[in-house]
Formats: C-alpha cells, sequence, structure tokens
C-alpha cells in the first residue's frame, strides 16, 4: 500500500521510540540501572577525586597539613607513573604526606580502607582514602554489555586515631583461576606494537561474574562478621559493591540478612563507579538518613581478578 512521505517518517520515529523504550526496559531489568553518572570532557580523575576530598576535610575539619598519607583506590589512572595519588595530595595541600594508589578493580576501595586502618593503629596520624574512577575512558561505547552499565565517579572517608577501632578485620583473597572474567581487551603493548587496533576497552563475562559473586561473596560476607566478632542482627547497613542490583539482591538474601539492615542500592542512579561505588553508596545512606553514623556496616568489595575484599565498619 502507498503511503505519503509524511505517514512513512511517522511510522519510522514510532518504532525508533518504541526501540529506545524497549532498551531502556531491558537495561533496568537485566541491572536495575535506571541512570548514572559521566564526567565532563575536561574533568580528569585527579579532579574528581580532588574535589571530593576537598569536601571530606571540610567536613571533617582537618587541615590538609595533618594528613600523613594519601591513598588512591582506582584502576583507571591512564598513566603508569606518577600514581595519581601524589598529584591529588599536592592539589589540595597535604604537604609532605605519603601518596600511592592501589588498584584493586572493584574492590579497592575495601583494600584502601584496610591498609589505613592498619596504618592509624600502628601510626597514629590522619589517613585521607580515596576511591575514584573515570570508568568512561575504559569502556568500548559500542559494546551492549558493558557500555550501559558503568559510570564515573569519586567518595572519600578520612581515617584518624580513636579510642575504638572504626574498621574491623579485612577478609580479602583472589581466585586467579577466574581473572579471565573481567578484563581488558588487549594490553597497552599491544598498541605500541600495532596502533590500529582498537583502543584497550573493558570487557566482562556478565554471567560468570554473577555466580561467582553471589555464591562466593555471601561466604565471605559470613567470614568478615565473623572476624569482627558481630552478628548479622549487629548491622545497620550492608554496602556491597554496587556492581548490578541482582547481584546486590542475590547477596543480601545468600547472607540473610535481617530485615531492618539497610541495604545500599546506589547503583540504581549512578551506575558501576567501581571503586568508587562503596563510599559514594556510604554517603548516599548517610546523606538520606536511612543510617546513623556511628553505626555498624558491612562493607564488601569484588571485582577484577577476581579479587575481594570485606570488612565491618562505623558508618562515619
Amino acid at each position: 500500500m502507498w503511503r505519503s512521505p509524511g505517514r512513512r517518517c511517522r511510522r519510522r520515529h514510532w518504532w525508533a521510540r518504541r526501540a529506545t523504550a524497549w532498551r531502556s526496559w531491558s537495561i533496568r531489568s537485566r541491572s536495575g540501572i535506571a541512570t548514572r553518572r559521566w564526567a565532563g570532557s575536561d574533568e580528569s580523575l585527579a579532579d574528581m577525586a580532588e574535589i571530593t576530598a576537598d569536601k571530606a576535610l571540610a567536613s571533617a575539619d582537618i587541615r590538609p597539613a595533618a594528613l600523613d598519607c594519601v591513598i588512591v583506590a582506582t584502576f583507571t589512572h591512564l598513566k603508569q607513573t606518577p600514581a595519581v595519588g601524589t598529584e591529588v595530595a599536592h592539589r589540595i595541600g597535604a604537604t609532605g604526606a605519603a601518596a600511592f594508589g592501589i588498584s584493586a578493580r572493584c574492590a579497592g576501595f575495601v583494600h584502601a580502607l584496610s591498609l589505613a586502618a592498619d596504618m592509624v593503629r600502628g601510626r597514629g596520624g590522619h589517613v585521607l582514602v580515596v576511591g575514584a574512577e573515570r570508568m568512561t575512558d575504559l569502556l568500548d561505547h559500542e559494546d551492549r554489555s558493558t557500555a550501559f552499565i558503568f559510570g564515573d565517579g569519586a567518595g572519600v572517608v578520612i581515617l584518624g586515631p580513636a579510642t575504638m577501632s572504626g574498621v574491623g578485620p579485612v577478609v580479602w583473597g583472589a581466585d586467579g583461576s577466574q581473572a579471565d572474567a573481567i578484563s581488558q581487551t588487549v594490553p597497552w603493548d599491544a598498541l605500541r606494537d600495532d596502533p590500529h587496533l582498537r583502543w584497550p576497552a573493558l570487557r566482562q563475562d556478565g554471567q560468570k561474574v554473577f555466580r561467582w559473586a553471589v555464591y562466593k561473596m555471601a561466604e565471605v560476607a559470613q567470614q568478615a562478621l565473623d572476624a569482627a566478632g558481630v552478628r548479622a542482627a549487629d548491622l545497620e547497613a550492608f554496602v556491597p559493591h554496587q556492581a548490578n542490583l541482582r547481584i546486590i539482591d542475590g547477596l543480601a538474601r545468600g547472607s540473610g540478612l535481617p530485615d531492618h539492615v539497610v541495604v545500599a542500592r546506589d547503583v540504581v542512579t549512578t551506575g558501576n563507579t567501581s571503586g568508587a561505588s562503596i563510599p559514594l553508596a556510604m554517603e548516599a545512606l548517610l546523606n538520606a538518613g536511612s543510617v546513623r553514623s556511628g553505626g555498624l556496616a558491612l562493607l564488601l568489595g569484588y571485582g577484577a581478578g577476581l579479587s575481594y575484599a570485606a570488612a565491618v565498619v562505623a558508618l562515619p
């Protein structure tokens, strides 16, 4: 049947709207993610870390010069050297502070937090811990299995001396036999050998990661509770890495958490921000008044490697 050009155009637009709505529904049903935030083209990883660190220092009423160490957990800093931690320390005025970065992917923040707690116990002083990621630098924006998941962000906590420790013993480890579950498409030296290759990007086997995270991490969560000498009923919050809403809900069920324990689900509005997801989720809970400062929370980071780290903490 013949149709006017206008009719055909309207029909194509209708199909386009329908396809867009279908993709939006599919993304949310698969991951729980409704929105996420991407840094501007002129906003670097160090910029995000600096801004967040300044806010944390002001909130804690601590002078930058009083910091003894700055640790930045990230894997999206695109320079092998120097570590972005040194740049962040300089920018915020932490003159003379030790500064370095660690790379444990989505588990990096809890690794850094544990290192910082040990420093404070052993040396005293104050340690600034940053989880910062600019995930958009390492995405293949045409990869439908990863591009919609990830966001950019940064979060900071400051640890200092106290009469009672606010960070419990860490339970951590890695399963390198499954390292290919989340990996980079090609190593950096491949670009040197063949400059025509596509930019290295993040890739993952979503089903393999889901199965490992839901079953293995429920065990790790219980181990962290046992190490801290607390029960699940003693918790106010459970703050796992914000990878995927289905994984978060599966972990909450598998860990047997009581109904009163608030489960962080910041992934719905921020997406997966890797090493930044746990501090961002903690801040969201505190700002919303869902939990109180000083309440106990179980933090659980997991990701590429496959690495993991969990600890019970008193919320800042």
